[in-house]
């Protein structure tokens, strides 16, 4: 079999991404299109916003990767997208151009799970395959660890049961005063923080038993220590940068350590041997530290995706080349997903 060329489109959130991907896995070419600056003001992603946005830039996202490549679409030899989980309406841009250019092409489409696929990225930097390995991803939306035997079999083993990671990152960041996103912002204002000065909690980072994560109660006691309980407008907040700091590296401090734990709580309760990171938050400097850390010290393989990878992008779309070797595609009539997780 000739080497596959496989063109893959996200557009689960707030970017608009295509790349081309083959065997090794490589990337030919990749393009993103960011909405950060249409969702700052609002601190946060407008769905409405966002796929509007998406249904403008698809076209010239396409077409620039295309042109990057160096190649056709009568060269591609198969289309993948990601179906779910996300929102509705910016799934459904992605999902209903990778469908046209399946039909008119008559080349295979290939449904793509987004959160697998963050798990994936990882793949770019080994030498062997990733599986099997207990995958984190954590990220704006996501917060979730799975058991992953190949690249088609993720047994979901816990996640979020409020706040994702990134989300939690955001909200205080927001109520520091910092810009959007929150997460590279807390972690440059953090540098000059005391990580012990507040005591933030840690949920269920005891409790084995459980491998899921809860981040409100965080957000909350940070915003009790910001300004007490009753209501307050943050923006009239006068924060000298001593708080603004200790208060930013104790928030990262605990997000870190409940992390942490529970992926080598994940490790340890299913025996294997290799741990692979990704999503947003998984570019957080602390975090990576600490990962590598506690892998050094139990004998774990660690497979950390690229920074440029942990952020929404369609690269990761590469776990499609496993299902185009496999000979297992997907029909027109694939839909979306939205929901956070499906088994």
């Amino acid at each position: 079999m000739t080497t596959p060329l496989i063109l893959a489109i996200e557009t689960t959130c707030d970017e608009t991404a295509a790349a081309i991907v083959t065997s090794g896995p490589s990337v030919l070419a990749s393009v993103v299109a960011s909405q950060d600056e249409l969702h700052r003001r609002f601190q946060g992603v407008v769905p409405e916003i966002a796929a509007r946005a998406h249904v403008e830039r698809i076209l010239p996202v396409l077409d620039e990767t295309l042109k990057n490549a160096d190649l056709t679409l009568e060269q591609i030899d198969a289309f993948a997208v990601a179906n779910e989980p996300g929102l509705a309406g910016s799934l459904i841009v992605g999902l209903m151009a990778a469908k046209t250019l399946a039909l008119v092409t008559g080349k295979p489409l290939i449904a793509v799970n987004h959160l697998h696929a963050h798990i994936y990225a990882c793949q770019f930097d080994e030498q062997t395959s990733i599986f099997p390995c207990i995958g984190l991803v954590v990220s704006g939306g996501h917060s979730h660890l799975y058991r992953c035997t190949s690249a088609f079999e993720f047994e979901l083993l816990g996640g979020t049961i409020d706040d994702a990671a990134g989300e939690a990152f955001d909200k205080v960041a927001s109520m520091l005063g910092l810009p959007y996103p929150g997460g590279p912002a807390i972690s440059r204002v953090a540098e000059q923080g005391d990580p012990q000065a507040y005591q933030f909690p840690r949920s269920f980072i005891h409790d084995t038993d459980r491998l899921e994560f809860s981040f409100s109660g965080l957000k909350t006691a940070v915003r009790y220590e910001i300004a007490g309980t009753g209501h307050v407008d943050f923006a009239e907040l006068d924060l000298s940068n001593e708080l603004s700091a200790n208060v930013a590296a104790s928030f990262q401090e605990a997000v870190v350590d409940c992390l942490v734990e529970k992926s080598f709580q994940a490790v340890e309760r299913t025996g294997c041997q290799t741990l692979c990171v990704g999503g947003g938050v998984a570019a957080n400097q602390l975090l990576r530290v600490r990962l590598q850390e506690r892998a050094n010290q139990h004998g774990i393989r660690l497979c950390l995706s690229r920074r440029q990878l942990c952020t929404d992008n369609a690269v990761m779309g590469a776990i499609a080349l496993e299902k185009f070797q496999a000979g297992i595609f997907d029909s027109l009539d694939l839909d979306i997903h939205p929901g956070l997780v499906r088994q």
